[in-house]
């Protein structure tokens, strides 16, 4: 496997486990719970967006590592779906 595969992997799985911890915070009814997973999520959105940016470097530096299937973006689509349900 290569580099470009395991970050986009990696990026994938935070975005699952970011929709995870928006989902607990709906579901829950605990307070101070609820703000822990909202707390987390937003965590991860910024750890997201820190390596989006470090995966937009690295297929500018090294064009190998770009995906080109179809997976990274059902990730993201389905990373969106869950920030839109959050906000409503």
């Amino acid at each position: 496997m290569t580099t470009g595969t395991k970050v986009h992997q990696s990026l994938g799985m935070m975005k699952m486990l970011t929709g995870n911890f928006h989902t607990f915070a709906m579901d829950t009814q605990d307070a101070m719970a609820k703000q822990m997973y909202t707390n987390f999520g937003k965590q991860m959105d910024q750890m997201i967006n820190d390596l989006t940016n470090r995966i937009t470097y690295m297929e500018g530096q090294e064009p190998q590592y770009k995906m080109e299937n179809m997976s990274q973006q059902q990730a993201d689509m389905a990373h969106n779906n869950q920030q839109s349900m959050q906000k409503e």
